[in-house]
């Protein structure tokens, strides 16, 4: 049984049961109402139960179902990998992640055949691959003739797997209605539970935040420890040369240097001539909108400065790569009369135009920012005489400035963290200056750079990335900590 099948007859059995539980609830309701004792007092309304029973039919069973899922992946992988080793192990060289790649893609091809054609199935990895070919399945070239018996067994222990998975779940989806339906009464707490389902709720949708941070940390933190076994970390860190020199295997010196400074320094360079140029057009035009706009300007404006946020940052990078750098290596031409100081791809015109696309990150956000700020506040500083400039500058601002903290680091995170409009307008040289009409990069470009290519994996070139990766992500933290520590002292100040 498919999966969506399962899934849609377990929320259909959900829906029903909350309606049904619902009008049970009702005709209860209206029971003890028509009755001279009313003892009986109910405790929830109606609806409470209806989402009691829909809960209980729903929750348990789509945990059984993921549970069961992830269990049985991990089992038929135990299982392949035992297979495997034992009929390649001993006789040959392999990789044990590949190979059983192969046997996965092998094993969903099959489930795309048709009966006879799986019934028939040839035993060696040839005729099995030119078969599916056939059927429009495309398999990996390399493969051995042993890996079809396991990708078979895989096979059929999934579709038993996937036929036992759907009767347990839809059986317990079930038990849960009827449990549910039974459990409805007057008294019965349905509020108390429902209301703990969604405490329970939002208790695993933070802790499955936290833990997708902590896996981003480890995924890049244990190839980092790898990285720095090759390379020592004083190198990385304190380096001013990045030349990770792309050689074969076995070259001499092949590691190259990896000095981070000139891509922090390029990062921060382009950050902060993004942030010089977006920060005071968009707080001025939130400014102009929250306070001085009237509600038919605001509706216009607002959403033509929105714009700017949903266009793609590549079409930025042409922008700034056919207009802006050639606009101001021209100009700079003009002015000097020969040979211009402005190179087409510079900081200046990265961060322009980095600035250009973060400008509505910082005028919607403060805008709403200001809007919230309570009314009683305005009208107090207007009525004690004071002007609508020295209101805004007085009252408004300092009320609304953790959240305006709040609103400028999620543009400096998004500047520091941009990709595509670095490499058009900035290129990809790693060069270590303070002059903005030059070129320099940051480290997502190098990022991007380190991990395509032909190299192995465990080579440094390659590993360098996730380095590169974890020093961002620990910037990007101490930002954070430093808006923390900016918002708190302001509250010390005016709470």
């Amino acid at each position: 049984m498919s999966i969506m099948l399962v899934l849609t007859i377990v929320f259909v059995l959900g829906v029903a049961g909350f309606f049904l539980g619902r009008a049970k609830a009702v005709a209860q309701l209206n029971a003890v109402k028509n009755v001279a004792d009313k003892k009986e007092k109910p405790h929830s309304r109606p609806h409470y139960h209806g989402w009691w029973v829909f809960s209980l039919t729903v929750m348990p069973a789509l945990i059984l179902f993921v549970v069961w899922s992830l269990s049985a992946t991990v089992y038929l992988e135990q299982t392949a990998k035992s297979q495997l080793n034992d009929a390649l192990g001993k006789t040959e060289n392999y990789s044990e992640s590949l190979t059983l790649g192969v046997v996965k893609s092998l094993a969903y091809g099959l489930e795309r055949l048709d009966p006879q054609s799986r019934e028939n199935l040839p035993q060696t990895y040839g005729e099995v691959r030119a078969l599916m070919a056939e059927k429009g399945v495309a398999l990996a070239t390399e493969g051995h003739d042993v890996m079809v018996p396991v990708a078979v067994q895989w096979d059929k222990a999934a579709a038993l797997s996937s036929n036992i998975r759907a009767a347990l779940t839809i059986a317990l989806a079930i038990a849960g209605f009827i449990f549910g339906w039974m459990t409805i009464a007057p008294r019965v707490r349905a509020r108390n539970n429902v209301e703990n389902i969604v405490l329970w709720g939002l208790i695993a949708a933070s802790t499955i935040a936290i833990l997708t941070t902590v896996g981003i940390v480890f995924s890049m933190l244990f190839q980092t420890i790898n990285f720095f076994s090759d390379v020592p970390a004083y190198e990385f860190f304190f380096g001013t040369v990045w030349d990770p020199r792309f050689a074969a295997a076995g070259a001499t010196d092949s590691h190259g240097q990896f000095g981070l400074i000139p891509l922090l320094a390029g990062t921060l360079y382009i950050a902060l001539v993004a942030m010089v140029f977006a920060v005071p057009v968009g707080l001025f035009a939130a400014i102009y909108m929250s306070e001085y706009a009237g509600a038919r300007t605001r509706a216009i404006v607002k959403p033509l400065l929105e714009v700017l946020a949903g266009i793609p940052t590549i079409v930025y990078g042409f922008f700034a790569l056919v207009t802006v750098g050639p606009f101001l290596r021209d100009l700079s031409a003009a002015l000097t009369g020969g040979q211009g100081f402005i190179m087409a791809q510079s900081v200046l015109t990265a961060g322009l135009v980095m600035g250009v696309m973060l400008i509505p990150f910082v005028s919607s956000l403060s805008d709403d920012i200001i809007t919230a700020v309570p009314r009683s506040l305005r009208d107090g500083s207007l009525g004690l005489g004071a002007t609508r400039s020295e209101t805004i500058k007085r009252v408004i601002l300092p009320a609304a400035l953790p959240g305006i903290v709040g609103a400028l680091l999620l543009t400096a995170s998004r500047a520091i963290g941009e990709t595509m409009i670095v490499v058009l307008a900035a290129g990809v040289a790693a060069n270590l200056t303070i002059n903005p009409f030059e070129a320099m990069t940051t480290i997502t470009v190098k990022i991007v750079n380190q991990l395509t290519g032909d190299l192995e994996f465990n080579s440094p070139q390659t590993l360098v990335a996730f380095a590169l990766g974890i020093t961002l992500f620990f910037l990007t933290l101490l930002m954070n900590i430093f808006a923390l520590y900016i918002v708190r002292k302001y509250r010390e100040q005016y709470e």
